[in-house]
């Protein structure tokens, strides 16, 4: 018989048991949840000009995108910077509207009018290109345009 006894605390130890449920019920909520890129750039990334004013876009959901650059396949479609991509093809500007179109018949007829179209063009694209792309915007009554930056200064050697 011993004379000293082990004096027991008055907590119970944690139990682990349920902690790679826990572990796996988080990892298929974030599997769920993720949304992987919509579109594979046809165009090298564009070099975005600079800007001081820079506002972020509210509702993504309802920004659609226009990619104005370089296209990546030069032997298919040149080495111009005036190259429009929307969604994974390269497009001409007549193809504009009825991207517009299909993108408006995905959402409901409410949130139309809070659709914004926002255009990542490379500093070297041509103005010619994005007045061609704002004038077949105007034709299908999508006037919220925005005009994708990064931050910084805007004086230039």
């Amino acid at each position: 018989m011993s004379k000293f006894k082990k004096k027991k605390s008055g907590q119970p130890a944690i139990s682990t048991a349920s902690l790679p449920d826990i572990v796996f019920m988080l990892l298929f909520f974030f599997m769920v949840t993720t949304v992987m890129r919509e579109t594979d750039l046809q165009i090298d990334s564009p070099r975005l000009p600079s800007a001081t004013e820079v506002k972020k876009l509210e509702h993504k959901s309802l920004v659609t995108t226009i990619y104005v650059g370089k296209a990546k396949d030069k032997d298919k479609y040149g080495s111009s910077y005036n190259r429009i991509q929307l969604n994974d093809k390269i497009a001409t500007p007549d193809d504009i509207t009825a991207f517009i179109m299909n993108s408006r018949e995905k959402v409901s007829e409410a949130e139309i009018p809070f659709m914004t179209t926002s255009i990542k063009a490379d500093k070297e694209s041509s103005v010619g290109t994005l007045t061609d792309i704002r004038l077949k915007l105007r034709d299908v009554n999508a006037l919220k345009l925005s005009l994708s930056t990064q931050k910084g200064n805007t004086i230039s050697k």
